[in-house]
């Protein structure tokens, strides 16, 4: 090494994160007071500044121990004054030189004695400086390839010189690295130490170049071009990956801390422990970790053993249901019964009941009061419309977006294998190429193969055998047979209007006054307007058009206590007009006058009873009958079965063979829009068109449901409670059954048939005695 014997004092500028190299020109940004008053010094006495580097940048108070041992002795050849009281100085590195001591100045700013050195110099051959020179431009080359973004110096000087000594010092200065690599470069004594450790570093930056590079292609052929934001975290996530940084590890971990406390089967666990495990290795894209993730999770929150305490207090859970419910005594009673015997065999099996009934008569409502009596979980699963399968037992993990089944769902949102679910609208269900929900319902409902429902989503058996199910229906002709054998059908029948009334006096009312934010001193309603209301303004099986009533008086009170200052409005039936407008029915629609070929018929709807006047026309023709007002083909079938009844039984009726010959009958029932079947207007239809045959009146009070044979036989129908309650609401006095239906009637309340004749008949001939006020039968 060759190095001047004569040392100087040059003014010293200490630098924080950046090292000045002999041969670079750069700038540097000056703010603290000494190193402002050692430029000034330099720039007074015409002399240059010793730079050197601080070893800590947070050090403001420095000395030999906090300055590196070598700087660079540099030439100002610039400066510019900027705001906030900085000074940015050109400078150019002329020589390195070794820091020996430190003198304090007056001026608070340092004069260091230093000894300049330059690099030791090897012999090497032209072909030895050659070959060096070309391995620095062909690692340059391939820097720039991969980072074009460096000073313009080195990438002038590389393209421009042959001397590989200005070219080493060149790399040393200009490349982009920390200022402890240049440092380093600094202290260097010799060209061939230099040259290595400029190699070496060059080398290892081409290396985490290219593993970027790498990185990137990575995540660009995993994302979509358009979606930046997705690919900024794919970007994260594989660089996380080549870290060895992964948030899929500390949330397997979280999912392992779970299992241990799961209260669930072995087999289960092992299950789940083996999903984990496939979690912490899954690779690919971020999607089917999630999906892995949300597998987990789900499993984890099923209530495998999980369950509720047995609640058997007879007495509590009768005092809950008769609170909340009016009237629905075999409801009622069969909730109790299952307790009773819930608490002597302390088994639980699964209990399956299908309310069915009208709507509006409190089917869902009751099933929210059962598990409120019984303690359960209560969890409502809405089956109206469903087409698909996979609602039931779920979709396979194989599909996008899969999911559990609402039965699967159903037991994690209630957290325990013991809830009541309620199945509503089970009679709703439907089916097209996607399967057949009702046929997935088929193992739910079995009390012998739930215990190990597979769900397609879960793939472990679950165990539906604790689960109280309850399930409503408005029709049993909409649920499939085999369904329908797995469950105890209660029906919930139309109430009565005593029934109407006391719903409305003790729940309805209150209801609404809360809703609608009124006091009982407020509003008062009397006894004789609710029942009025429920006669002429109501006509339905449940209570849901009573309770829109009943809102519709709360509102208008509410305005006229806010916009017109009432402080307490009376409803009475004199005055229920102002509020409810026009009545709608009238209670004697049915009770009219005797008339020829006109017959009350009863028929039962899903939404109730109904009375249907049957019409029957003679005009001229050849024996045919023409029926209208969309029948069903049961229906038609009876009307056919009717009029070859009364063509068997001519002589005895008294009917000339010649009036089939030139005469047509035409039966028609009204509300033709309206689609009608069944046989039990067979009877009806029959003693209308023998009513229009014979031009015999029949009675208007009188109204009669059963289906006819050929021979004359009357035989028993269903829906006998809502048929005789719209025959009491429409003014009817007598009504016509089949005497099969006697013990039918036994079960009824006496207040349904109160104030109704009921006439039970055997045959046609039976029907034509009380029908007709004068006497068909030929010899009678």
């Amino acid at each position: 090494m060759e190095q001047g014997e004569q040392r100087r004092v040059l003014p010293a500028i200490p630098l924080r994160g950046v090292s000045i190299l002999p041969g670079m020109i750069t700038n540097i940004d000056l703010n603290r007071q000494p190193s402002l008053k050692a430029l000034e010094f330099a720039m007074r006495n015409h002399t240059n500044i010793f730079l050197v580097t601080q070893q800590k940048i947070e050090t403001d108070d420095n000395n030999l121990a906090t300055l590196y041992e070598t700087g660079c002795i540099a030439r100002v050849v610039q400066m510019f004054q900027l705001p906030n009281q900085i000074v940015r100085v050109v400078v150019e590195g002329m020589k390195r030189a070794r820091l020996f001591s430190l003198e304090q100045q007056k001026d608070a700013f340092m004069m260091a004695e230093v000894m300049e050195f330059d690099l030791e110099e090897h012999g090497w051959s032209m072909e030895e400086c050659e070959a060096r020179s070309r391995v620095l431009k062909e690692l340059l080359a391939r820097y720039l390839y991969l980072q074009p973004n460096v000073p313009k110096e080195l990438a002038v000087t590389a393209s421009n010189t042959m001397d590989f000594k200005v070219l080493l010092r060149t790399f040393a200065a200009y490349l982009p690295f920390y200022f402890q690599q240049r440092q380093a470069y600094l202290d260097a004594t010799d060209e061939e130490l230099l040259y290595e450790m400029v190699v070496t570093d060059l080398q290892n930056e081409l290396n985490v170049l290219q593993v970027k590079k790498e990185l990137q292609e990575n995540v660009k052929t995993q994302v979509d071009k358009h979606q930046k934001e997705y690919m900024l975290r794919e970007q994260m996530q594989v660089i996380k990956k080549e870290l060895g940084a992964d948030d899929t590890i500390p949330d397997a971990d979280e999912f392992t801390k779970q299992l241990e406390n799961l209260a669930a089967p072995e087999p289960v666990k092992e299950k789940i422990k083996k999903e984990i495990a496939r979690l912490k290795n899954v690779t690919g894209s971020s999607s089917e970790t999630a999906m892995q993730r949300v597998y987990v999770e789900t499993l984890l929150e099923m209530p495998w053993e999980k369950s509720s305490e047995e609640f058997t207090d007879l007495d509590e859970a009768e005092a809950i249901l008769e609170r909340e419910h009016y009237g629905l005594e075999k409801v009622k009673e069969r909730i109790l019964e299952f307790l009773a015997v819930r608490s002597l065999t302390k088994e639980t099996e699964s209990t399956i009941i299908c309310l069915v009934g009208p709507p509006g008569t409190g089917k869902t409502s009751i099933a929210k009061s059962v598990a409120e009596a019984l303690h359960k979980e209560y969890v409502r699963i809405c089956l109206g419309g469903i087409r698909d399968e996979a609602e039931i037992r779920g979709h396979r993990r194989t599909y996008i977006g899969a999911m559990p089944g609402r039965i699967a769902n159903a037991l994690k949102q209630a957290g325990v294998k013991n809830p009541l679910i309620l199945l509503d609208e089970v009679d709703k269900l439907a089916k097209d190429y996607k399967g057949d929900p009702a046929s997935a319902l088929l193992e739910v409902l079995d009390s012998q193969q739930n215990k190990a429902f597979r769900d397609h989503y879960i793939e472990i058996p679950l165990d539906l055998s604790a689960v109280c199910f309850i399930a409503t229906a408005n029709s049993l002709s909409e649920i499939p047979r085999p369904l329908l054998d797995r469950m105890e059908v209660i029906e919930v029948n139309s109430y009565t209007s005593n029934e109407k009334f006391h719903i409305a006096k003790e729940h309805l009312w209150k209801k609404q006054l809360i809703k609608n934010g009124l006091t009982t001193k407020q509003l008062t309603i009397s006894d004789a307007a609710i029942r009025k209301m429920i006669q002429e303004y109501t006509r339905e099986a449940g209570v849901r058009e009573l309770e829109r009533k009943i809102a519709t008086l709360c509102r208008k009170t509410a305005r006229a206590i806010v916009q017109n200052g009432e402080t307490a409005v009376k409803v009475k039936d004199k005055n229920l007009e102002l509020y409810l407008g026009k009545a709608k029915y009238r209670t004697n629609e049915a009770a009219k006058k005797a008339e020829v070929g006109l017959v009350h018929g009863l028929a039962w709807t899903s939404v109730g009873g109904d009375v249907l006047s049957i019409e029957v026309a003679i005009l001229p023709g050849k024996g045919k009958v023409h029926l209208t007002g969309q029948l069903g083909d049961v229906m038609k079938e009876s009307a056919q079965i009717g009029f070859s009844y009364i063509r068997s039984q001519s002589q005895k009726f008294g009917i000339s063979p010649e009036f089939y010959k030139e005469n047509d009958l035409h039966v028609h029932i009204p509300e033709g829009a309206v689609p009608k079947d069944g046989p039990s207007a067979g009877i009806t239809m029959a003693t209308a068109m023998l009513s229009a045959i014979t031009a015999e009146a029949v009675r208007g009070d009188v109204a009669m449901t059963g289906e006819i044979t050929l021979r004359g036989r009357v035989l028993p129908v269903g829906g006998l409670k809502e048929k005789l309650l719209a025959a009491k609401t429409s003014g009817i006095k007598t009504v016509l059954l089949s005497s099969e239906n006697e013990r039918n009637i036994a079960e009824l309340d006496g207040e349904v048939i109160q104030e109704l004749e009921l006439v039970y008949v055997e045959t046609m001939e039976d029907v034509i005695r009380h029908a007709f006020r004068s006497q068909l039968m030929k010899g009678k």
